[in-house]
């Protein structure tokens, strides 16, 4: 390589701010696009796993107390009418099902079973859509943020090529600023999207575990319901 090519190579600032401050002002709005995407999705990924990690817990006290033997409607009245977590909500819509279907002479009301296992459904469902919240960003930055980024390259890569032909030299130290400046972008990208992808596979099974648990919950408290209903 000619002494002064490198030379001048050696001079040019090929830090990573110094790269994005060179770049153009499209390039600049999507990394900065990309940096605000990755600090969204790890801000997701880090609340997500204290939510699931309090479920669980949740879950298991609950079950606790439920499988203690202690009298349903007891455990009703200590849930109160402001349950404080999924599991006593779950609970505690088919117990409110199932004391609306008392008549006052004590008799039950035709369709009680349809009617509770109609409301913990939707209550299973309301706490899943929370439970699920925030995971289709990730899905989205996981999916679509290399393209964000490979559109910052190749628009950096345009950029410089035209310059590039403007000078009317190919000098390295001349090529070589801008093509970093374009790459920065994909790297931004794939620095966004590849944790995104991992923790949104991860979270969506741990949802799916812990949203599993109260379904099946539902089902052997509706059957425990169905037994006195028969009774």
């Amino acid at each position: 390589m000619d002494p002064s090519t490198l030379s001048a190579a050696q001079e040019i600032d090929f830090s990573l701010w110094a790269l994005f401050a060179r770049a153009t002002f499209t390039v600049k709005l999507v990394m900065l696009m990309l940096i605000a995407a990755s600090f969204w999705s790890w801000a997701i990924i880090i609340q997500k796993h204290i939510n699931f990690r309090l479920a669980r817990r949740q879950t298991e006290d609950f079950d606790e107390k439920f499988w203690s033997g202690e009298p349903l409607d007891e455990l009703f009245d200590q849930v109160g009418p402001d349950p404080k977590s999924a599991p006593e909500r779950i609970f505690a819509a088919g117990m409110t099902e199932w004391r609306r279907s008392h008549r006052a002479d004590g008799g039950q009301i035709a369709g009680a079973q349809a009617r509770i296992d109609r409301s913990m459904d939707v209550a299973i469902a309301k706490e899943a859509e929370e439970m699920n919240r925030g995971l289709g960003f990730l899905a989205t930055v996981g999916s679509t943020a290399p393209f964000v980024g490979l559109f910052g390259t190749v628009w950096g890569m345009k950029n410089d090529f035209e310059e590039i032909a403007a000078s009317q030299n190919t000098n390295l130290a001349v090529v070589a600023p801008g093509i970093s400046e374009a790459l920065v972008a994909t790297g931004l990208g794939l620095l966004a999207a590849i944790p995104a992808v991992i923790f949104y596979n991860k979270l969506q099974s741990d949802s799916d575990r812990i949203v599993g648990g109260w379904e099946s919950f539902a089902d052997e408290f509706s059957t425990i319901l169905s037994r006195q209903l028969d009774s």
